[in-house]
């Protein structure tokens, strides 16, 4: 079953079980308008639910009970036990088509006309079809007596009744049932449930609602549980497991104890308990791939495409902590796919290729973790345009290029800023995005492989933990401390000296283990965390040495440890916040002997060995020669402005260099510009009393954001040299930094931004008006409804927070958030959308944002109260698409 359709059914039936409640507290409280109201809000709820999933005899029911409770609501009718009995019916139909939904997974077929235009014929009129009046319910109590009293001989007569009461033509427009069917209408709609058998065979159908009614199964299946407890019984499992560990650390190598069978026992039972409690926590990965559909649909329509996206394991299980933190990774993983790496039709065509390009998503388990692939049959990765980003980057040089392996140079695309998109486009270009991707998959102790064929698309292969709660780690012991290092990374242990086969070696100065004729850099781990107590040199280290051989993505490195005791499952607890700045270790466990240890993280070791792009073992040798110095340099660009002293700036920050005839140079309000690439281009100057070329060609370093351009003028480009950048000196002039040695002479380091606001005074604000997504506010009672609306608001472009209540919405104002627009329901229990709307129309903070209702009364009048308290615009609930196109009109006429 569709798991959209599952949740439906869930929290339908759980409203059903309310209303039931409620409407006989209704009854018995005619006058309390807070049961009214509740009762309104879920009957409102259920219809919209239904209208967005395309239910419509489920939503035409709905609809017409509805519009009884309405008109009850605004005091046109008055709660009669008539009134209840006819909406309970309705409640009752409700559950006899979610019960076939659920059975089929669709809607049975035929149509609830009769009971619809009887819930219509009431609220139209007050009466039920058939002539009998609300005002003539005293009346009734006599021949309820008679009835009673009579037993069986009457029940002819309330068939009779009854039938007409359901409308039967030759019951209507007879005038002899007329005077009894006020009086049997009550009773004999209370005990349908008896009398239905002895229906007609058309009518039967129309009272199975009734008849059939039970408690939806997949409902008894779930229970609602507070992610909070969870957490707290993961907890306890936790402080259980470490008490496990400590009682076996007491009996260890005590073969003849008394208490090891029982700890063997016991120990099972804590493994069952603990995989028990996990399973609890554990999602389908398809919960993270929902919104993936329409994200690639909506793509491959804004960029020409044909793209069809295959989901194979979404049944795929893992931590829900876990889920929540690869949920945006993954889905800027699937936009570059489709937007980098599949060609547009015309492309494919070129190319031999089918029009449709497929992007495929594969999860499954693997030893403990979960490995998932997303690969693309496109155009994949163009490794000359990667060189020459890296290089315009200051990532590389053309020397060092040569030397690497096609596989390290696809790593380049996880550098910060780096992008070989030819424009840019909502979904990428601005180089942000796959660090971002790799640092939150190696938060959670989790790797990124790349592999990618030229012309025939590139594949990514992430390996992440079940969990993060408990895992497998390697006790080892450095410097006379004991640390864990997390067994997902560990390939193997080995035993280095001089006389095996594996030995220590060294590359200018930098050791390496050959293993099998690979060359792996090597880091001491006493070393790095500054436990050395003397002088040690690094050859003490080739006559006898642990090494642990880790793996992070296809980067292998040894760590070299003093002692390596076993393998133990422990608990994680997070770093203090004291350590957490500190790269190297990833959080602290108990062992059974109850010492605190440090979890160490291995990607942070990794760094200490250099930068992490080697592919395999190709190109170790020439990594381990140049990672000291890769890591420490910034390219810089190195020229002289106004006079002989020589200034810099980093080469990333300039787009280009140009010389610019001085001739095209105009002037607008005094200020130098120039016509560049079809727009206007503001020159600036490295001080006031600068002096352009009176002719010929002046250089200039052309930043740029986005549409924006602008021209700082010099005098001539000197060098580009790479070094380590160590400001020295800071200025107090305006447009400089500090000053710097830089390929061995002093140097002025510039102030970039401070040019740039010279030339756009709000060069640094666009940011936040094209840069950053519309902020909006969504408001609703439904958690379905927010789970819907969530992430189709987010795939659109807008960052989303949504809240449950209007009272929840107005404790964001007074803690000063603020929201480009607000998306509010009407029908919300305590403060409704039209009192939360008029709260807001003089308010200092929200006052002016757009408020859009959401909700599925759109009458005249429902407009002229919305314009009164302040709405901006009306939504039908179940139109998405027009919600959309509303927010973005309204926005875009703030």
């Amino acid at each position: 079953m569709d798991d959209l359709l599952s949740e439906f059914l869930t929290e339908t039936s759980e409203s059903l079980s309310t209303l039931d409640v409620e409407l006989v507290k209704l009854e018995q409280n005619p006058n309390d308008p807070d049961i009214l109201s509740n009762i309104f809000r879920l009957v409102h709820t259920i219809k919209g639910t239904c209208g967005f999933l395309g239910l419509p005899r489920l939503e035409a029911v709905a609809h017409a009970g509805e519009n009884v409770l309405g008109k009850i609501r605004d005091g046109e009718l008055v709660v009669t036990p008539e009134a209840v009995t006819l909406v309970l019916e309705s409640i009752d139909t409700i559950k006899y088509l979610l019960g076939e939904l659920e059975q089929n997974e669709a809607e049975p077929d035929g149509n609830d006309a009769e009971l619809i235009a009887r819930l219509n014929h009431f609220a139209d009129t007050g009466t039920m079809m058939g002539g009998a009046a609300p005002a003539a319910a005293p009346v009734e109590e006599p021949p309820i007596e008679e009835v009673s009293e009579g037993g069986a001989v009457d029940s002819d007569a309330l068939q009779a009744a009854f039938d007409a009461a359901e409308v039967d033509p030759e019951f209507a427009t007879s005038s002899e049932p007329e005077t009894p069917a006020p009086a049997a209408t009550p009773p004999a709609a209370a005990k349908s449930k008896e009398v239905a058998p002895a229906k007609k065979p058309a009518e039967q159908k129309a009272e199975a609602p009734r008849g059939e009614a039970k408690e939806s199964s997949v409902a008894a299946q779930t229970i609602r549980v507070n992610v909070e407890l969870l957490e707290n019984l993961m907890t306890l499992v936790s402080e259980l497991v470490l008490t496990r560990n400590q009682l076996l650390q007491m009996v260890r190598g005590k073969d003849d104890s008394e208490f090891t069978v029982p700890l063997q026992r016991l120990s099972h039972i804590t493994t069952d308990l603990q995989e028990g409690v996990m399973k609890t926590r554990m999602q389908p990965i398809g919960n993270a791939w929902a919104k993936l559909p329409r994200i690639v649909r909506d793509l491959a329509l804004e960029m020409n495409k044909k793209i069809d996206l295959q989901m194979i394991g979404a049944d795929t299980e893992l931590d829900r902590q876990v889920l929540e933190l690869i949920k945006d990774p993954l889905t800027h993983m699937v936009r570059n796919s489709a937007d980098h790496g599949l060609e547009d039709i015309p492309g494919r065509r070129d190319a031999g290729k089918p029009e449709t390009g497929t992007v495929t998503l594969n999860a499954y388990h693997e030893g403990g973790h979960i490995i998932i692939e997303i690969s693309d049959d496109g155009r994949g990765l163009n490794l000359e345009r990667i060189k020459a980003k890296a290089i315009a980057n200051g990532l590389t040089t053309e020397s060092e290029l040569e030397g690497m392996a096609d596989q390290q140079i696809q790593q380049f695309i996880f550098k910060a800023g780096f992008s070989t998109a030819e424009k840019v486009t909502s979904v990428s270009g601005r180089g942000v995005g796959m660090d971002v991707v790799r640092t939150n998959i190696e938060k959670i102790g989790g790797t990124v492989e790349l592999k990618s064929v030229e012309g025939r698309g590139s594949t990514f292969i992430i390996k992440i933990p079940l969990t993060l709660a408990i895992v497998s780690a390697l006790i080892v012991e450095s410097g006379g401390e004991r640390f864990a290092i997390p067994q997902i990374s560990v390939l193997e242990l080995v035993r280095a000296s001089n006389n095996s086969e594996h030995s220590i070696e060294r590359i200018h100065d930098t050791p390496v283990l050959r293993l099998r004729n690979r060359l792996l850099p090597l880091v001491t781990l006493k070393k790095i965390l500054g436990l050395d107590t003397k002088e040690a040199t690094d050859e003490g280290v080739d006559e006898e040495a642990f090494i642990v051989v880790a793996q992070v993505g296809t980067y292998s490195f040894g760590i070299i440890v003093d002692r390596v005791f076993d393998t133990e499952e422990i608990v994680v607890k997070p770093v203090a916040p004291i350590l957490r700045d500190l790269s190297l270790f990833s959080g602290n466990t108990i062992l059974g002997d109850g010492s605190v240890i440090m979890i160490l993280d291995p990607n942070g070791i990794a760094t200490r060995t250099g930068e992490i792009t080697v592919g395999g073992s190709q190109g170790v040798e020439g990594k381990a020669k140049t990672d000291a110095s890769d890591r420490e340099t910034t390219s810089m660009l190195v020229f002289r402005a106004g006079g002989s002293e020589v200034r810099a700036v980093p080469l990333a920050l300039v787009a280009r260099l140009e010389e610019i005839d001085v001739e095209n140079i105009e002037h607008s309000n005094g200020r130098p510009l120039v016509q560049y690439r079809g727009k206007l281009m503001p020159l600036v100057f490295i001080d006031g009393s600068y002096q352009m070329k009176a002719e010929g060609r002046q250089p200039t370093l052309v930043f740029q954001d986005r549409e924006r351009t602008m021209g700082l003028v010099v005098d001539e480009i000197v060098d580009i040299v790479d070094d380590v950048l160590n400001v020295e000196l800071t200025a107090d002039q305006d447009g400089l930094v500090g000053s710097a040695v830089i390929d061995g002479k002093a140097t002025d380091l510039i102030d970039a931004g401070y040019y740039l606001e010279l030339a756009f005074s709000d060069w640094f604000g666009t940011e936040d008006n094209g840069g950053e997504k519309k902020r909006v506010l969504l408001i609703d009672d439904s958690p379905f409804f927010r789970n819907l609306l969530t992430p189709m608001l987010s795939v659109a472009g807008f960052r989303v927070t949504a809240v449950e209540t209007a009272e929840q919405a107005m404790e964001l104002k007074n803690r000063g958030q603020l929201f480009d627009a607000i998306i509010s329901d009407i029908e919300m229990p305590g403060m409704n959308g039209f009192e939360f709307a008029e709260a807001l129309q003089n308010d200092e903070l929200w006052g002016e944002v757009p408020i859009i209702a959401l909700s599925s009364h759109t009458s005249e009048e429902d407009f002229e109260r919305g314009r009164q308290v302040g709405f901006s615009d009306y939504v039908a609930k179940f139109d998405r698409d027009a919600l959309v196109s509303t927010l973005v009109q309204t926005l875009s006429n703030v």
